[in-house]
């Protein structure tokens, strides 16, 4: 059994599930709300969690995350873990179940409404000690097991930011076999996820090695043996499956610099609730037209990128991303996901008001990020 030495030591290796009894008991666990979403249920990875369960311990499950996690959701789950008296939760899903289980944790905790909590409401202070939660990702993307954060729509239809060293897991189990029944698709997306966060980490003008060098390393293991199209194109590829959970662990690791305009642009549309867009396959679109934009802002960083790619620093980084995009099967453009002109207004100031837009080695104006989004529609 591989354990990581990162705050929260995450249990990292395939059949790692195998450890969630001794996992709750070591945090005195007994009744976990358990977080995750409706295809979660329906493949029966929850009946395989529930069999793994001592009979020492009881639980509930609340199932209805969306697919951008909402504040409504949030209270919904809250109600749910006050009435049948739990005393944790378990994040069991993708980065959505995960980021909903930490907002839960919150609001079980604390009595002000959660946009009180975010990040642009001055919230970091605001956040006390919360409920314990144990995170277990069935996707390789948003690294959410070891984040500091989490990503909530709330009822005014803002997507904020809530942030805190209290929000890191008290535990994670990170078990590759997890993904291996994840569609092609959904592995894309979460892979590009996992990518933009290595690649905006290490882009970030913030100064720290250490996490520019596992940014560098998560980026070698999604482009070395091709792991990310290799996983795409055989999900039963446990190597690969592997070295893609190891990258989006690393991606959060690193994204402690913070990350940049990708994400303030891809938070602005996963806010749209009718489009209920996925939030790594915007990162993976979006990210091309970014690089353009910091194209001369990042020094010899994006030498270093290639060199992690196995590329040679005369090619195109932008350019490389773009047939990395087409290979997986992601959209070619924002505009084939259905976002349109008529949006660019409001997506931008939502962009320009998104916590991420501050590390971004170059910092758009609310002009930028119009001509960038006219740019990423295409």
């Amino acid at each position: 059994m591989t354990q990581l030495n990162y705050i929260n030591k995450p249990l990292f290796e395939h059949g790692a599930i195998d450890q969630i009894s001794t996992v709750l008991r070591s945090l005195d666990i007994s009744n976990p709300l358990i977080c995750s979403d409706k295809g979660i249920v329906a493949l029966g990875m929850i009946d395989k969690l529930r069999n793994l369960l001592s009979n020492e311990f009881t639980f509930s499950i609340f199932e209805d995350t969306p697919t951008n996690p909402t504040e409504t959701a949030v209270e919904n789950a809250v109600n749910q873990y006050k009435v049948e008296k739990n005393d944790g939760i378990i994040g069991f899903g993708g980065g959505s179940s995960i980021d909903l289980a930490k907002a839960v944790a919150i609001k079980a905790t604390h009595k002000e409404d959660l946009a009180n909590y975010s990040f642009n409401e001055g919230g970091v202070e605001k956040i006390q000690a919360v409920a314990p939660v144990i995170a277990i990702p069935t996707t390789s993307g948003t690294g959410s097991e070891v984040s500091s954060g989490a990503v909530i729509i709330m009822k005014d239809g803002r997507k904020l930011v809530l942030v805190s060293p209290q929000l890191i897991p008290k535990a994670a189990i990170c078990d590759p076999d997890l993904t291996l029944g994840l569609p092609s698709i959904l592995t894309a997306g979460a892979g590009m996820d996992a990518l933009t966060h290595c690649i905006e980490a290490v882009l970030s003008p913030i100064v720290d090695p250490p996490a520019d060098a596992v940014g560098l390393d998560g980026i070698e293991r999604i482009f070395k043996d091709k792991n990310l199209i290799k996983a795409v194109k055989d999900g039963t590829n446990k190597k690969a499956r592997w070295n893609m959970m190891m990258a989006a662990t690393e991606g959060a690791m690193a994204f402690t610099k913070g990350l940049g305009a990708v994400h303030s642009m891809s938070h602005a549309c996963g806010a749209n609730q009718n489009l209920k867009l996925h939030h790594g396959t915007l990162n993976g679109v979006i990210l091309p037209t970014i690089l353009r934009f910091n194209y001369g802002h990042v020094g010899e960083k994006y030498n270093r990128i290639l060199r992690s790619m196995g590329f040679h620093k005369s090619q195109d980084l932008s350019e490389e991303i773009e047939k990395l995009n087409q290979a997986i099967g992601l959209p070619k453009n924002l505009g084939e996901m259905g976002i349109t002109s008529d949006m660019i207004p409001e997506l931008s100031q939502h962009s320009l008001n998104d916590l991420c837009t501050l590390t971004n080695p170059r910092i758009p104006d609310l002009k930028d990020y119009e001509r960038l989004f006219l740019e990423a529609i295409g």
